[in-house]
C-alpha cells in the first residue's frame, strides 16, 4: 500500500459495526420486540422502536466522529537502539468537536484524543526501537465508539513516510582501541600521549591525576577510568573502524558509539571513519549527529 504525508478520512476509509455491547443491545431489542408481540402491548412497541431508532442514529454519529478528519505525522528525535521512538500524530478538525478518538498501531498503546471544533490536537505514538538504522512509522488506524459505546468505527491502515533514525546502542563500558599497524608491520599508536585531544578511556592506574578521572563511569558502577589525551602524529583525530578490530560489526559499532559520546563529552575535536564514509574532525551537537548517523547507517540504505 502506498504511503502519503497526510490523509483526509472519507467514507470509503471508515468501517463501522456494532461492538460487543451493541450486539447485547440488539439482543435486548429482540427480547423487547418478542414481548411486545406476545402481549400486544403498545408501550412495549414504542420503547422497542425508540431504542432501535437511537441505535441507528448512533451509527451515523459514530461515523461522523471520524469523517473528514485530516491526519498527519512527523518523526521524533533520533534515539539509541533499545529506547522508545516517538511519532507525532496530529488530527486537524474543520468541523464540529470530535471526542473519544483512539490512535492505534500494532504492538503500541492506544493514544486517546479529543479534538475541539475547528482545531487540531496531536499525540505521540511510541514504538520500541530494537535495531539501528531507520525505523519507519508503523501503519496507524483511528477508531471510536462515541457517542453511545454500542457501535465501533475504525479506519483502514494508514501508511505514512515518517521515520526515526536509531543510533547503535552504546557499549556499557569504554572499549580500548587497538593500535594501528605501521607500514613495516609494527604496531604504532595513532597519537602520542599528553596532547590536547581526547583519545579515549583506560583503566585507572595508581598515580593518575584526579583531574583526569572519568567520574561518570564510577557513578554508573563501571569502575574507575582515566581520560587519555593525545597530540596528533600526522593523522586526523579519528575514531577509526580499524582501531576496534577484531570485534564483530554490531559490537564494533556499539564501541565506536561509546567512544563518540565520550569524545563529545570531553569537548575535544573528533571524527569518525567507517568503510565508505569519513566524518572530518569537529565538535558540537550537529557534528555529534553526523557521526552517530554514519554509524547508524553503516551497510544500510541512507
Amino acid at each position: 500500500m502506498t504511503s502519503s504525508a497526510e490523509f483526509l478520512l472519507g467514507t470509503r476509509s471508515i468501517y463501522i459495526l456494532p461492538n460487543r455491547y451493541g450486539w447485547l443491545f440488539a439482543l435486548l431489542l429482540a427480547a423487547l420486540l418478542l414481548g411486545a408481540v406476545n402481549y400486544n402491548n403498545a408501550l412495549a412497541y414504542l420503547l422497542t422502536f425508540l431504542l432501535a431508532s437511537l441505535a441507528v442514529v448512533s451509527l451515523l454519529h459514530t461515523q461522523r466522529n471520524l469523517l473528514h478528519l485530516r491526519v498527519t505525522t512527523a518523526a521524533g528525535a533520533p534515539v539509541f537502539a533499545g529506547e522508545l521512538a516517538h511519532f507525532r500524530v496530529c488530527l486537524q478538525n474543520n468541523a464540529r468537536e470530535r471526542r473519544a478518538l483512539r490512535i492505534t498501531a500494532e504492538h503500541t498503546h492506544p493514544v486517546l484524543l479529543d479534538v475541539p471544533s475547528r482545531d487540531s490536537h496531536c499525540g505521540d505514538v511510541t514504538v520500541a526501537a530494537a535495531r539501528r538504522g531507520w525505523l519507519a512509522c508503523p501503519p496507524l488506524s483511528l477508531a471510536t465508539d462515541f457517542p453511545l459505546g454500542i457501535t465501533h468505527a475504525w479506519t483502514r491502515k494508514l501508511h505514512f513516510p515518517a521515520r526515526v533514525l536509531v543510533y547503535p546502542a552504546p557499549a556499557t563500558e569504554p572499549v580500548a582501541s587497538t593500535p594501528r599497524n605501521s607500514g613495516d608491520g609494527e604496531a604504532t599508536p595513532l597519537r602520542a600521549h599528553d596532547g590536547d585531544d581526547f583519545s579515549g578511556l583506560r583503566a585507572y592506574q595508581p598515580g593518575d591525576p584526579a583531574s583526569r578521572i572519568h567520574w561518570k563511569t564510577l557513578a554508573r558502577g563501571q569502575g574507575l577510568h582515566t581520560k587519555e589525551f593525545a597530540a596528533l602524529q600526522g593523522d586526523e583525530p579519528l575514531i577509526d573502524w580499524d582501531d576496534f578490530a577484531p570485534l564483530e560489526t554490531e559490537n564494533r559499532l556499539s564501541a565506536m558509539t561509546r567512544a563518540v559520546l565520550d569524545a563529545e563529552q570531553a569537548g575535544g575535536a573528533y571524527g569518525v571513519r567507517v568503510p565508505g564514509s569519513t566524518i572530518t574532525p569537529g565538535a558540537g551537537r550537529d557534528h555529534l549527529h553526523r557521526c552517530l548517523k554514519s554509524l547508524a547507517l553503516y551497510e544500510q540504505t541512507p
